[in-house]
C-alpha cells in the first residue's frame, strides 16, 4: 500500500478526524536519460557552485533571498517553525457550494483516507454529509514548507482533497492574450450551424475511450528504433479555417459527424447512433492473429501496440502480464 505524503488531523468544527493524504494520480510519461551525442555517456546535473566551480553536497545548501544588495539566508527548520499549520491540521474555514469554484482555481487532486478504520464512522459521515449537501469544504493547511489552499469534496464514497491557486495566481486573459476578439459577433446562421455541429458531435463522457496516443507513438518509435524498421510520419496538421471558409466548413463538419435532423438524436460515447438513427453500431474491434502465435514470447511494447489495436481499456497501466492476459481474452 503506498504511504501517505501528508498526515495530520481534519477538523471541521469541534469534530476531529486524523487523516492521510494519497496522491490520486500518476504518470505513463516514457522518460529518457540525457546522453552525450554520438556516446553512450549519460549527462548528469550537479550542484556546483558558480565561484569555485566545485560541487557542493545537498547538506550545505541553504536557501537565500535576494535585496538587491545582499543575500538573506534561511535554514529549513526556521521555515519549518514559523509554517502557519505546523501542528500538522487541517481545519475547514467553511462550506460552499461546488458549482461557485471556478475550474481554472482546481490544480491537484489527492486522496484523503483516514488514519485507521476506528475513525471510519466520522470519515463516512462527513463524506455523507458532503455528497448530500452538493458543497466543498475550504480550507488551508501546510505540506512540504509550502502552504496551500484546498478544496475538500465527496466524489464516489471517499474524500479528495483539491489543492486550488490562490486569487492572486489567475492571470487576467485580457491582459495575457492580444488577440482576443472582442466584439466580434458570428452571424445568426454561423451560430446555429455550430449548435448543430456540438448536438451531432456529443457523447457521454468515457475517459477510457482515450488514451496517450503520442507515448504509444514514442513507444512504437524506440521499438522499431531497435529493429532498424521505418516509422509512419503523422499528417499534418490542418489548415486554418478563414472567415470566408466557415459556412463551407462547418456544413461539411455536419454532414461527417452526421446530422441531428438525419440521426434524430446524438452520437453516444463509443461512437454509434441512437436506434432512432437505423444505423447498425459497429462491431467492437477484435484482435486478429494466428492462433499459433505465442503472446507471452512478445516484448512489453509489441504487447502494447497489439493491446492498442485492439482498443483494449486501461491498457496503458498493464503491466506485461496483465497484457497478456487481456489480449487472450480478448481473442477468445
Amino acid at each position: 500500500m503506498a504511504r501517505p505524503v501528508w498526515a495530520g488531523n481534519l477538523s471541521f468544527g469541534l469534530v476531529s478526524l486524523p487523516v492521510g493524504l494519497y496522491t490520486a494520480t500518476g504518470s505513463h510519461t516514457i522518460h529518457f536519460h540525457q546522453l552525450q551525442r554520438g556516446t553512450s555517456d549519460r549527462i548528469r546535473n550537479r550542484r556546483v557552485n558558480e565561484r569555485t566551480g566545485d560541487e557542493v553536497q545537498l547538506d550545505d545548501i541553504v536557501k537565500g533571498f535576494d535585496t538587491g544588495d545582499e543575500y538573506v539566508l534561511v535554514e529549513p527548520k526556521e521555515l519549518d517553525e514559523i509554517a502557519p499549520g505546523r501542528s500538522r491540521s487541517l481545519e475547514i474555514a467553511g462550506f460552499v457550494d461546488l458549482a461557485e469554484v471556478d475550474p481554472i482555481f482546481f490544480d491537484k487532486t489527492y486522496y484523503l483516507g483516514p488514519k485507521s478504520a476506528d475513525f471510519g464512522k466520522v470519515y463516512s459521515l462527513l463524506e455523507q454529509a458532503l455528497a448530500k449537501a452538493g458543497k466543498a469544504g475550504i480550507a488551508t493547511f501546510v505540506m512540504r514548507q509550502h502552504e496551500y489552499l484546498v478544496a475538500l469534496k465527496s466524489e464516489n464514497g471517499l474524500l479528495t482533497l483539491h489543492t486550488l491557486h490562490w486569487a492572486d495566481e489567475i492571470r487576467d486573459p485580457k491582459k495575457e492574450i492580444d488577440t482576443l476578439p472582442g466584439k466580434a459577433k458570428a452571424s445568426a446562421k454561423e451560430l446555429t450551424m455550430a449548435e448543430q455541429l456540438i448536438g451531432a458531435m456529443s457523447m457521454d463522457w468515457d475517459p477510457e475511450r482515450f488514451h496517450d496516443t503520442f507515448q504509444e507513438k514514442v513507444a512504437a518509435l524506440i521499438e522499431a528504433k531497435k529493429t532498424g524498421e521505418s516509422v509512419e510520419k503523422a499528417e499534418p496538421p490542418a489548415e486554418p479555417t478563414g472567415v470566408v471558409d466557415l459556412m463551407e466548413a462547418l456544413r461539411a463538419s455536419i454532414e461527417r459527424a452526421g446530422s441531428p435532423k438525419a440521426t434524430s438524436g446524438k452520437a453516444t460515447a463509443s461512437g454509434r447512433a441512437t436506434a432512432s438513427s437505423g444505423k447498425t453500431p459497429p462491431a467492437k474491434k477484435r484482435i486478429h492473429s494466428t492462433p499459433k502465435e505465442d503472446l507471452t514470447g512478445l516484448t512489453k511494447a509489441d504487447l502494447y501496440k497489439k493491446a492498442a489495436a485492439a482498443n483494449l481499456p486501461g491498457r496503458s497501466h498493464m503491466s506485461r502480464d496483465d497484457l497478456v492476459k487481456a489480449l487472450t481474452s480478448a481473442r477468445t
